[in-house]
């Protein structure tokens, strides 16, 4: 791969035809439509997210004659560039002077576009030259070193390094439809599925679930399909499948590994009535402590307890309650575990030893038994692991 120094063009030159997609949320052309400034490859723009701190920041950066770092073309053909690495501050530089977002300025104090500036501002902006490296080489060359490094700003996530890897018509067509912020069934896909749209957190979940997680193998055998068929089919099919089994959405939802679930229950048929009443029930218990594993406890048929983290006896009450159980068995020359007591084998009047025990709910908690000291039995261990929920 072989690259050359340029450090002659300037930001004016840079801008000259640019133009932003607020849609697919990127800066599409440069140099008079000689530079692509964002390929295929690569990531959506990001600088604008949350309070736009970061585009304002190359402006400010520029205006302060700080250097804002080396910028990276690819040389395409004789006439065609496209931006390898710089896409977000040359998209930031683009926006300001299209006039999308202003900056706070130094000496009014006041927040100001790109036309409302002193000359002199403007003209320093323009007339800044960048240092920009124009490299050329085979496509597994660029795409793997696209890959791999970081020269400025913010990292890639490893969803954009796959996005990098293996772009072509597929992940096109996956990136219009799930890191398109403009799409209406993301505050929807919101409510389970975890992260920023534009750092491809939606496209990753999506991949995730028909991959079965095997992301990277799925994008390559997919790489050059012209279609996303499957794949928004088996996402909606996820997301149809939750919100037809759970009709209130909680806070606690977002993230799930409803793929999983998804594959693990879906041959299960459920309720939707019963379903809602046993989450509202266990969403009041003061004794769950994990609210996110509620949900599969359910889809699970109620069975695995420890997803709910359910609060134990503290340990007052379970001395108490094993001071109170030996005295009694002592007197009775009786096992202190109550199961070992009405047994016919050689610890029918064992005294176990406290670390010998373990608390147990006398009425299951399973079935309403409250965690507190009148409900607290102390058992030895094998009993109370093989006694489960009963």
């Amino acid at each position: 791969m072989k690259a050359n120094l340029k450090i002659d063009i300037t930001v004016k030159e840079i801008c000259d035809g640019f133009e932003y997609n607020e849609f697919e949320g990127k800066g599409l052309f440069g140099l008079a439509g000689k530079l692509t400034i964002q390929p295929e490859y690569q990531r959506n723009y990001i600088y604008a997210l949350g309070d736009g701190k970061k585009e304002m920041a190359v402006i400010e950066s520029v205006l302060n004659e700080y250097p804002i770092g080396l910028i990276y073309f690819n040389k395409v053909s004789k006439d065609k560039l496209e931006v390898l690495d710089g896409q977000q501050r040359i998209t930031s530089l683009g926006r300001f002077i299209t006039q999308k977002f202003a900056i706070k300025d130094k000496d009014s104090g006041n927040m100001q576009l790109f036309e409302g500036m002193a000359q002199d501002k403007k003209n320093r902006i323009l007339n800044t030259k960048l240092t920009i490296y124009v490299v050329e080489g085979s496509e597994s060359e660029i795409k793997e070193w696209f890959k791999t490094i970081n020269i400025v700003g913010v990292p890639l996530t490893e969803q954009e390094k796959l996005n990098a890897f293996y772009s072509g018509p597929f992940v096109t067509l996956a990136k219009e439809e799930f890191s398109n912020s403009k799409n209406a069934k993301v505050q929807m896909w919101s409510a389970y599925v975890k992260g920023v749209v534009e750092r491809q957190a939606f496209l990753e979940r999506a991949l995730d679930w028909v991959s079965k997680g095997n992301i990277d193998y799925y994008m390559s055998n997919h790489r050059y399909d012209k279609n996303i068929t499957e794949l928004k089919k088996y996402f909606n099919k996820v997301i149809d499948w939750i919100s037809s089994i759970f009709e209130d959405v909680e806070s606690e939802m977002c993230g799930l590994e409803w793929g999983r679930l998804y594959e693990e229950y879906r041959s299960k048929s459920y309720i939707t009535k019963k379903v809602s009443e046993r989450k509202n029930k266990l969403y009041s218990d003061p004794y769950v402590i994990d609210k996110k594993g509620i949900f599969e406890f359910i889809l699970g048929g109620s069975k695995d307890y420890k997803l709910l983290n359910v609060r134990l006896f503290e340990t007052a009450t379970k001395r108490s309650a094993y001071a109170s159980q030996t005295k009694t068995a002592k007197t009775k020359n009786k096992s202190n575990c109550s199961y070992c007591a009405i047994g016919h084998e050689a610890n029918k009047s064992k005294i176990w030893a406290f670390n010998q025990m373990e608390a147990d709910h006398v009425s299951a908690w399973i079935k309403g038994g409250p965690t507190t000291a009148m409900n607290c039995e102390m058992l030895c261990v094998p009993h109370n692991r093989a006694k489960g929920n009963r």
